[in-house]
């Protein structure tokens, strides 16, 4: 008897994962998403890939071109002076500049430590970067 309960044990834990995702992904389907009638069906469609992806606020592309000068092996030195550049270039930009530079105070510390990364610290929009490099030591 242990023997047969132990196999229904075993057949129950191969099968029963199964059917559960089976029916988890059934239910998920035939939920009416958008519409109140009950034809509706959520499908899978291409109709809309051409539609172009919204456009980005320019302090999120500033941050990851720096994020990507940074990872690229540049210097966060170098990279905070280019952000400061930015931020000449572009006034208003400046509202930005701090949660920039923590960002790559937190990227230098991944990439250098927070004893090198620390003393690549400029005064680029106060002590942002510092902080950066703090919250992640």
């Amino acid at each position: 008897m242990t023997h047969t309960a132990r196999r229904i044990g075993r057949s129950l834990a191969l099968v029963l994962p199964v059917v559960m995702v089976l029916s988890g992904t059934l239910a998920v389907t035939m939920v009416p998403w958008a519409d109140n009638s009950s034809s509706r069906i959520l499908t899978t469609s291409a109709e809309d890939v051409s539609v172009p992806a919204k456009p980005r606020a320019p302090q999120e592309v500033l941050r990851d071109k720096l994020l990507g000068e940074l990872r690229a092996g540049q210097q966060p030195g170098d990279v905070l002076m280019h952000l400061q550049q930015e931020v000449d270039r572009r006034p208003s930009l400046a509202g930005h500049c701090a949660g920039i530079a923590r960002a790559l105070g937190r990227a230098a510390v991944e990439a250098y430590g927070p004893t090198k990364a620390q003393s690549y610290a400029r005064p680029v929009c106060d002590t942002s970067y510092a902080s950066g490099v703090a919250s992640m030591g």
